[in-house]
């Protein structure tokens, strides 16, 4: 005979009716693993430039995103993202970090990045791959009118041509101006 009032007080503890202890999972541990759930049914549309590493199998939270851009400024780069979901995501964004050092408008060389959705614009209703595909638009129109690194921003609106050649340095590994960038290719 099913005992319906124990179980129901056992899930109202927070307890497994079976073992008698089940361990609460905050909103950000459930909505990533049924983001990568979804990922694992191909659902999550990485784009074929991306993809993800996960240094601690059992921790979704924390994990890199890699973009190799196919086209622009970038194309042949390979860049590395540190994601860490915190315990209020999705009512705030995750923490993302630029791991690689990049010569960019919108990237500054301590790798913090300025994207809209990982500020001010960001909403519960968007996803790890809202931020996903924004980060790859960096990569294909950096935008100098919102920089974090002010030099190259004035680079890119007074010559798109400098600009290209000062990537082209920094991601094969080299100076641009006192700077020295490791290189980044594929």
């Amino acid at each position: 005979m099913i005992k319906l009032f124990s179980l129901k007080n056992a899930k109202k503890d927070g307890e497994s009716p079976k073992t008698g202890t089940q361990k609460k999972s905050s909103a950000a541990q459930l909505r990533i693993q049924k983001g990568f759930v979804i990922l694992d049914i191909n659902e999550l549309n990485l784009p074929k430039t991306c993809g993800t590493e996960f240094p601690d199998p059992d921790d979704l939270l924390t994990f890199k995103l890699v973009i190799c851009p196919d086209e622009g400024f970038y194309k042949g780069g390979r860049f590395i993202f540190s994601f860490k979901v915190g315990p209020n995501y999705p009512h705030e964004p995750p923490k993302v970090k630029c791991e690689t050092q990049v010569y960019h408008p919108n990237i500054d060389l301590e790798g913090n990045v300025c994207l809209n959705i990982l500020r001010e614009d960001w909403k519960p209703v968007l996803t790890i791959n809202s931020i996903v595909y924004g980060l790859q638009y960096l990569f294909l129109e950096p935008n100098p009118e919102d920089p974090l690194n002010k030099d190259a921003a004035e680079v890119l609106q007074n010559n798109r041509r400098v600009f290209e050649q000062n990537v082209a340095k920094a991601i094969r590994g080299g100076y641009v101006g006192q700077y020295y960038f490791q290189r980044c290719l594929k």
